[in-house]
């Protein structure tokens, strides 16, 4: 299947520092997995009133790092991408330790109201605590004394992702939006893959020269791997078709026929991807399935 052009060249320089543009600084937490790659990366902006980006898990030792690299600088805003538990959890030590505000689009919450009886698994790797200070609306500006960014509000991973645009650098901090090593997990009732489409739709609208995800390096070459990547999804999504046309009826079941490049370990995360595309194939009346979508419940094309 074609798709976007992974990097996996990263070198993370844990706890260090990395400048990467003018007035931009790099921290990677050490929370390496699965799903964070080499760990999260908490972003500085500024010379002298800052702007932490993604503060990261709450590790006492990231939180150190974040303030050494920091120095005798003042942190005047604390900036949330999401509220997963990689991303938000230090935003509380920092506001503590510095006094600073804290942004974001809001608290956490599912994309969708959740099905009787269902509960959401993700509560428990989320930032359930985090309110921030300041909620943000898209399009709404952020401004330091040398910055200033523009909150674009990208839902699909999370239902409260937003991305950030710092004009002077032509750059979009993408958080977990888009990333380039990875594609990123959209898991209902977490994420929305109609959400996640039309943001990605936002992003290919925008001229950005350069994303700076929170997971890996950067992307350049913008506009080729929006387009790549949503071609990608869509041909995850024509997969998802063939094997219902061929008779498949159940997930786990089509994982194992569609995502033959994966260890079976990461099957669990690939069926939650595939039953957003499934949501988002039965609200637009291409499939059907009896009551809510679920990854036990059977599907078939609407036409039959």
């Amino acid at each position: 299947m074609s798709g976007p052009k992974f990097n996996l060249e990263f070198d993370p320089s844990h706890g260090n520092a990395v400048r990467i543009g003018d007035g931009i600084r790099r921290i990677t937490a050490t929370n390496s997995g699965p799903f964070t790659f080499h760990g999260t990366n908490t972003f500085i902006v500024g010379t002298d009133h800052l702007a932490i980006i993604d503060p990261g898990p709450n590790d006492p030792a990231h939180v150190e790092a974040i303030l050494r690299a920091v120095g005798s600088a003042e942190i005047s805003h604390i900036i949330v991408t999401h509220t997963h538990g990689d991303h938000s959890p230090a935003a509380a030590t920092l506001k503590v330790k510095t006094g600073a505000k804290t942004y974001g689009e809001g608290p956490h919450r599912p994309a969708r109201d959740l099905f009787i009886g269902e509960k959401n698994p993700f509560d428990a790797s989320s930032d359930m605590d985090f309110q921030p200070d300041v909620i943000l609306a898209d399009g709404d500006t952020i401004e330091g004394s040398d910055w200033s960014l523009e909150a674009i509000a990208t839902p699909g991973h999370t239902a409260n992702h937003m991305c950030f645009a710092l004009a002077q650098e032509d750059l979009l901090f993408s958080g977990d939006h888009v990333m380039g090593w990875s594609t990123s997990i959209v898991a209902p009732p977490d994420g929305s893959m109609s959400d996640y489409m039309a943001s990605l739709e936002r992003l290919m609208a925008r001229s950005d020269g350069q994303l700076v995800p929170a997971h890996g390096g950067p992307v350049d070459r913008v506009s080729d791997y929006l387009s790549d990547l949503k071609t990608h999804r869509r041909g995850r999504e024509q997969a998802v078709l063939d094997q219902l046309a061929a008779g498949e009826q159940i997930i786990t079941d089509m994982v194992r026929a569609i995502y033959t490049e994966i260890s079976e370990k990461l099957h669990p995360a690939a069926a939650l991807s595939m039953l957003a595309h499934l949501e988002d194939l039965v609200s637009r009346e291409e499939v059907v399935t009896q009551g809510p979508p679920s990854i036990s419940g059977r599907y078939r094309l609407a036409k039959f």
